[in-house]
């Protein structure tokens, strides 16, 4: 059975914990004691100018990225000292599943992907003393991460690869967030975000799951039945040991919150409200990668970003698996993502 379990320590370490303190948020909210937890593989070197960054996408966490991490693979932990931030909300950061009152569960305070830069950045250089980043990438929620850094930060950002995702959530994308918090919210178990445990909300959990199954992929996978080929035996098959395995084991109230920061996504915030204005401002040469199939990001609408980034390309993964070519589970997604990581990391910058 295909498992995607990424809400477990596993062969490569615990995470570790930054303390952020009374963590003031974007909205004027102070969240105590706050935490980022994340994940570091490498070394830093003497001169600090080794870093790569690499943030997770939503309902992921750091261990979901380690699977472009090898000395064999164009992020190699022998060569770069590569650190994999987590976000608030994702279950090991503080989140609605961890965080005691007054702000448990549906208490839980909106966050940001701002407020998530902002701590990351605290890590990086207060932990660290970090001052530029070679590299900044990121999918879906990771390349709004991306993308807030290098717009938030220029002069420290000197490369950025955003996969299949965009600088401002588009009307669509943002109908469909809100559609899927809106199907766990549907099961009277989740009672306003004050449910006892996370498997009671089972009934939304399943409904959510049934939403993704829909846009997550495209209608050529199914047509296909591409699903037979990692040894998925029928449609329900796919949607009870695919879909459903993934997402039953995951918190609901994580998953609406981490889907607020999705749906407001929107870097142009800092330039009140004009993305050109926002994304002229990025200094780091840039690809923007879309997937061919993807219904949350078309091609066309990260086309339309890149034409606004200066010293940027516009690449396009060609996959059946829309959406979820991340998780390389066709045989050529895993070669066409590393050679987009492979070409930036070989471009000259100053």
């Amino acid at each position: 059975m295909l498992t995607m379990n990424y809400y477990s320590e596993d062969a490569h370490g615990p995470h570790e914990i930054f303390e952020l303190g009374n963590f003031e948020l974007e909205s004027g909210v102070t969240l105590p004691d706050a935490r980022l937890a994340f994940k570091t593989h490498g070394t830093l070197n003497e001169a600090r100018d080794n870093v790569i960054l690499f943030p997770h996408m939503w309902s992921g966490t750091p261990k979901a990225m380690e699977i472009f991490i090898g000395e064999d693979r164009p992020l190699d932990p022998s060569r770069y000292f590569i650190i994999l931030p987590g976000q608030f909300a994702n279950g090991f950061s503080s989140s609605p599943s961890n965080t005691p009152a007054p702000f448990n569960g549906g208490a839980f305070p909106h966050v940001t992907i701002g407020d998530d830069v902002r701590a990351q950045h605290r890590l990086l250089t207060e932990r660290y003393g970090i001052e530029r980043l070679e590299l900044v990438l990121g999918w879906s929620m990771g390349a709004e991460q991306t993308y807030e850094w290098a717009v938030r930060f220029p002069d420290m950002v000197k490369r950025a690869l955003p996969f299949a995702g965009t600088a401002k959530t588009t009307p669509h994308d943002y109908l469909f967030v809100r559609s899927h918090e809106d199907a766990l919210k549907s099961d009277p178990a989740w009672d306003n975000g004050f449910y006892e445990n996370s498997s009671d909300v089972h009934v939304g959990l399943r409904r959510h799951a049934q939403i993704w199954s829909v846009m997550g992929l495209c209608p050529d996978f199914y047509n296909t039945e591409a699903w037979r080929g990692i040894g998925f035996t029928s449609l329900d098959d796919f949607q009870h040991r695919f879909w459903e395995a993934y997402f039953l084991p995951m918190d609901p109230n994580n998953l609406i919150w981490m889907g607020w920061k999705w749906r407001h996504g929107d870097v142009s915030l800092h330039t009140e409200g004009d993305l050109a204005t926002a994304l002229g401002r990025i200094k780091a040469k840039t690809y923007v990668v879309a997937f061919s199939q993807d219904m949350f990001f078309p091609p066309k609408d990260c086309e339309a970003e890149q034409k606004l980034i200066a010293n940027s390309q516009f690449r396009v993964v060609n996959s059946l698996w829309a959406h979820f070519a991340m998780f390389c589970l066709g045989p050529s997604d895993r070669e066409q993502i590393d050679t987009c990581i492979a070409d930036i990391l070989k471009e000259e910058v100053a």
